[in-house]
């Protein structure tokens, strides 16, 4: 299947940028004393209270034409606030998946990239390198991945902030890290491990055909908060959760020799290109 592909490097139309307002908080000597204080929770929450009040309607007509959102996938309805339109839900059918339970399915609208798990694999995610101990912050579980697969889907302000479940299956365990909340625009990662430090939640999930995955969802500045659903058990395209206002991110984690991801998206990732997917779109394949 082939995908749009998206070059971080020449095609700026969906790189996030991080505001004004936030980018002097990068700037060596000045800005380090305020981003201590700007990243913790209280300022997250002063922004999160603003969003959720009817006074941050105005910014939602600005924002759709900036960011060229195409609204014809939603109800057309009055919102009551600007997180009440940024967590809007689709319209029913919107977003199909294939019956076929043998494909792998995008979680998120978002842009794509593939990694193959390694003893030294690292992830380059926005400029900064990780791997999978790093983001789970967990040795042995960390261990069980290697040589598997690692997917990374960057949302940024104009996709569909609701995400899915790959497939159909039970929760085997939830875990919260806590951390400091950095914007996930460009600047930040210029001089800080931004996934290592954002607040992040992870469920490892026994699903019945791709076995235990791992989905990660990471936060950022002005969003702090990951909403995701108390389900244990789930189907194949349900909702999992969704995110507040600003750029944010998905991982699935997969076990070696569990599923064969789609060519050009290797091709891409290996060329530092991302690739374009929607929710339900198929990425890969179960190895029969």
């Amino acid at each position: 299947m082939k995908h749009e592909i998206i070059n971080r490097k020449e095609n700026n139309k969906y790189t996030e940028k991080s505001p004004k307002s936030a980018a002097f908080l990068y700037i060596p000597v000045f800005g380090t004393v305020l981003l201590t204080i700007a990243t913790r929770k209280t300022l997250s929450k002063a922004g999160s209270l603003y969003m959720n009040n009817k006074a941050s309607v105005k910014q939602i007509k600005p924002f759709i034409r900036k960011n060229k959102i195409d609204m014809s996938d939603y109800p057309d309805r009055e919102y009551k606030s600007f997180n009440d339109f940024f967590t809007r839900e689709i319209i029913p059918g919107r977003r199909p998946f294939s019956k076929d339970k043998s494909i792998l399915i995008s979680p998120a609208d978002s842009k794509l990239l593939y990694y193959k798990i390694s003893d030294k694999v690292e992830m380059n995610i926005k400029g900064k390198k990780y791997n999978v101990k790093e983001l789970l912050r967990d040795k042995e579980l960390a261990e069980e991945y290697r040589n598997g697969v690692c997917l990374v889907f960057r949302l940024s302000v104009d996709d569909y902030h609701r995400y899915s479940y790959i497939d159909e299956g039970c929760l085997v365990r939830r875990k919260k890290l806590r951390g400091i909340l950095h914007t996930v625009g460009p600047v930040a990662f210029k001089r800080h491990k931004v996934f290592k430090q954002n607040q992040r939640e992870y469920s490892i999930l026994e699903t019945k055909n791709f076995g235990k995955i791992i989905q990660m969802e990471v936060g950022a500045m002005m969003v702090g908060k990951i909403k995701n659903h108390n389900k244990t058990e789930f189907v194949r395209g349900e909702e999992k959760g969704y995110f507040l206002f600003g750029g944010s991110t998905v991982v699935l984690l997969l076990k070696e020799n569990i599923v064969e991801i789609d060519k050009d998206i290797i091709k891409n990732s290996e060329n530092d290109i991302e690739t374009r997917v929607l929710q339900g779109e198929t990425v890969g394949r179960k190895i029969k």
